[in-house]
């Protein structure tokens, strides 16, 4: 008989009664219990989080920044409330602590008192971190504390990008108003520079002023020296004309008294008058041709002088015949001529020094000679001038006087004013050097409040000057600087459709090993007739094969179309039918281990189980088991048969499907060649065999 018929034959003796019937219905519906239930339990769990109950305290008092409210734990309490991520259930930090420790809260979430003053403190002399503290007890469940460590780490990167915004907001503000302050400092640097520039035209001109002003205090100086000497000299004639107008006056009143007499006279007034008219015209006449010859007398008597000092040297010297009584005269003439000489110089000197005074002189002869001659004329009324003349000449004395005194003050002050002039030329000069070096300062000052106002200017396009809607951009950038670009290749929509690829070969190994726990791996009839090895192997494989088919069939069609599943896979077709592959390997192998070690074969298919499980990288990447793991991996079916349904359910290269295809068909057809040397092994009986050890 052929293996199908074989096969057939097996699968018929489920229809003879109700409970072989329920058997098989049974047998087609397990896959489920361990492929549909487990994923249904943990398809979706982050979608229910918000059924966790968790602590939250709000302790925080809030504070005051800039005059406006903070309240940072009221604003993060409301956005999680929103956020509906855990049941948040506020309560006091005593309720919460309490919750956390006996399990009626998963954690505690609690923001202390300070905690936004310490948000606030970042803008502030003493900057300080604010601490969200988030408490759990791994004893209630671990899981949901790892899940709050991911959450509460979104959460304090929240609450620390709303508190980097305000402070680089108020950065940005401070930048703003540095811009306004620099653009003014700017426009004054500029102003200061115009100005400079007047300045150093201002000190230039006033440098080359007290240049002028030097020179002119000096011309100014000698001016008054010169004039100081010129008041000396006035003193001095003044004082004389006062002298001279006592004098004057002296004898005026004493020729008044003396006159008197005279004047009754008028007859022998006239006559006197008309002979001092005609003296005065006389000596005026011989002052002119004094003064004319004063220098040929000077220079004759100073010839004579010369000469007589030769011949007294020549005929009088040492060298010469003695000639004592001529010697002494000659040296009495030689010496008289000298003095002549000596007195005729002075005698010119005086002349052509007083060659003024001469002129003024002759000019008032001729003025006395005028006056007497109006004397002779006047003389018979001269006696009723006299007391008027008297008393204007005592007037003219007393002025006279006056003058004097006025000119010794005026000499001193004169002087005064010299010595000032002195001093102030020196201050004019200093005051120059002075100038000369504001000037060159000046040129500097312009030079350096240009540089200044560019510098400036340049800062002012360099300082950030930005509005509310750039500074809004610009703060949620900086607060949060780097953005996860988190791009899933092939994502799983859920928790559940990530473990099917686990939970689906799973559940098939279950079915194929309850299998065989109600089908005999090998048919005894095959083997006590003595078929071949293969038709036996193959004919205890076939129904198995089949009934793995419809569980395929059937856990597929609940996980794709059942409420609350919906498993949808990037490639139906290949998937079902890999899956039909992954039963039959399955098969295969739990069939050679019942066949050939009997009882104990379904602790070692339990066993082969276990180890697929904790070595196919189902949850977490198998690099991250212990070494012992990671070196069964590649030598066990479940490891290709995971890694090729994640491709088929969530879609990518199929390049390990088709590896893992090939896999499963060298481990099925191993597994077949095995159980058909185990089949050929129990067509012999042993005493084993009719007495087993152990039997299940």
């Amino acid at each position: 008989m052929r293996s199908p018929k074989l096969a057939a034959l097996e699968l018929k003796r489920f229809g003879r009664g109700k409970l072989p019937r329920a058997a098989l219905v049974a047998l087609l519906l397990l896959p489920l219990l361990y492929g549909a239930l487990y994923l249904w339990s943990f398809w979706d769990p982050y979608k229910r989080l918000d059924k966790v109950p968790v602590a939250l305290v709000n302790s925080d008092q809030g504070t005051t920044v800039d005059g406006k409210r903070l309240d940072a734990g009221g604003e993060i309490t409301r956005k999680l409330r929103r956020s509906k991520t855990f049941d948040w259930r506020e309560v006091s930090p005593a309720e919460a602590a309490k919750g956390v420790e006996d399990g009626t809260y998963y954690l505690s979430l609690t923001m202390p008192a300070d905690f936004s003053a310490k948000i606030a403190s970042s803008a502030g002399d003493d900057p300080t971190t604010g601490a969200l503290q988030v408490r759990t007890n791994d004893a209630n469940n671990y899981i949901v504390g790892s899940i709050s460590r991911t959450v509460f780490s979104e959460v304090r990167s929240a609450a620390s990008a709303n508190a980097s915004r305000g402070f680089l907001d108020k950065i940005f503000v401070s930048f703003a108003d540095l811009h306004d302050k620099t653009a003014e400092a700017a426009d004054g640097a500029d102003q200061l520079k115009d100005g400079a520039g007047k300045a150093q035209q201002g000190a230039k001109d006033l440098a080359d002023g007290l240049d002028t002003a030097k020179e002119k205090t000096g011309e100014l100086t000698g001016g008054l020296n010169k004039l100081n000497a010129a008041a000396g000299k006035l003193e001095t004639g003044s004082r004389q004309v006062a002298d001279g107008t006592q004098q004057v006056a002296d004898k005026v009143n004493g020729a008044a008294a003396k006159a008197r007499p005279f004047v009754k006279d008028p007859k022998n007034l006239a006559d006197t008058a008309k002979l001092v008219a005609d003296s005065a015209h006389v000596v005026n006449n011989h002052l002119g041709k004094f003064a004319e010859k004063a220098p040929a007398a000077a220079s004759l008597t100073k010839r004579v002088a010369t000469r007589t000092d030769s011949l007294y040297t020549k005929y009088c010297s040492a060298g010469a015949p003695p000639a004592p009584a001529f010697c002494a005269d000659a040296k009495v003439a030689r010496d008289d001529a000298a003095e002549a000489a000596l007195l005729a110089g002075d005698v010119n000197t005086l002349v052509g020094n007083a060659g003024g005074d001469i002129t003024k002189l002759r000019g008032q002869l001729t003025d006395l000679e005028g006056k007497a001659r109006v004397l002779v004329e006047k003389a018979p009324g001269l006696a009723g001038d006299l007391d008027a003349a008297v008393t204007q000449v005592n007037a003219l004395n007393s002025g006279a006087h006056k003058v004097a005194d006025g000119m010794v003050e005026l000499h001193k002050g004169i002087g005064t004013a010299a010595g000032g002039s002195g001093k102030l030329g020196e201050g004019v000069g200093k005051l120059g050097d002075g100038a000369h070096s504001l000037n060159g300062g000046m040129f500097k000052l312009v030079d350096g409040s240009g540089q200044l106002a560019g510098g400036l200017h340049d800062g002012v396009g360099k300082i950030p000057d930005y509005d509310q809607q750039q500074r809004d951009a610009r703060t949620q950038v900086m607060a949060d600087p780097v953005q996860l670009a988190n791009q899933a290749l092939h994502k799983a929509p859920n928790y559940g459709t990530g473990f099917a690829p686990y939970f689906i070969p799973l559940s098939l190994w279950v079915g194929a090993m309850v299998a065989y726990m109600l089908i005999a791996p090998m048919n005894k009839r095959a083997l006590a007739a003595g078929a071949s090895p293969w038709r036996i192997a193959v004919a205890g494989w076939l129904p198995v094969v089949g009934l793995g088919a419809a569980q395929v069939g059937a856990l597929m069609s609940v996980l794709h179309w059942a409420p609350g599943l919906g498993l949808e896979m990037a490639h139906p077709a290949l998937t079902i039918g890999f899956l039909v592959l992954v039963t039959a390997c399955f098969a295969a192998i739990v069939q050679w281990l019942n066949a050939k070690f009997g009882a104990a074969g379904r602790i070692l298919v339990l066993a082969l189980l276990m180890l697929q499980l904790t070595s196919a990288g189902g949850t977490y990447p198998v690099q991250t088991s212990p070494d012992f793991f990671n070196d069964i991996h590649p030598y066990l079916p479940m490891s290709y048969i995971v890694e090729s349904l994640r491709r088929l359910i969530t879609g990518g290269d199929l390049t390990p499907v088709w590896q893992g295809g090939a896999v499963l068909l060298a481990f099925t057809a191993g597994a077949l060649a095995l159980t058909a040397l185990a089949a050929r092994g129990k067509q012999v009986w042993t005493m084993d065999r009719l007495h087993p050890e152990l039997s299940l």
